[in-house]
């Protein structure tokens, strides 16, 4: 078997990815939580720009 020049070949890498992927997908479901949404802050207001106005016109509002 081909060897690269860091000594590694097609089937360590294989093995390598069998053991990581799992491992990273408990990870990723371990740390997720519940989240909270934040509160508002005040009144938003969208500001009149070209781009506002082009696509109030373009939506009939």
């Amino acid at each position: 078997m081909a060897k690269t020049k860091d000594g590694t070949n097609r089937r360590d890498f294989l093995k390598l990815a069998a053991t990581t992927a799992p491992a990273a997908a408990v990870a990723t479901v371990a740390g997720t939580g519940t989240a909270e949404a934040a509160e508002p802050t005040g009144e938003t207001k969208v500001q009149d720009t070209a781009h506002t106005r082009a696509y109030y016109a373009s939506a009939r509002f």
